[in-house]
């Protein structure tokens, strides 16, 4: 499985956006919640889950959409499941590191 892979660096932040291949692009509506996949915001390297993964390890603010990041975020125990919302069950989590 792939993902894309954006990665900035603001303000001193180190902050990650990814997203499932297969949604890049797309938006999402649900009551009061939306979510527009951009390629602006999302779209930088085509990277294996594993790699996207590992840069969420090092960021201080990550921003992930998609079943399989999602999932894989979970697992590695980067995110908590109450902090997943969904929207036209598509799960939507963010990530920020204080120091």
């Amino acid at each position: 499985m792939r993902v894309y892979l954006n990665q900035m660096r603001r303000q001193g932040e180190y902050i990650v956006a990814i997203c499932d291949q297969n949604i890049l692009g797309e938006s999402f509506e649900e009551g009061d919640l939306c979510i527009h996949v951009s390629e602006q915001f999302y779209k930088g390297r085509l990277v294996t889950i594993e790699e996207g993964i590992a840069a969420m390890e090092k960021a201080s603010i990550a921003n992930i959409v998609g079943e399989n990041i999602v999932n894989e975020a979970l697992k590695a125990q980067l995110i908590h499941e109450r902090g997943i919302i969904r929207i036209q069950n598509i799960p939507h989590a963010q990530v920020v590191v204080t120091k």
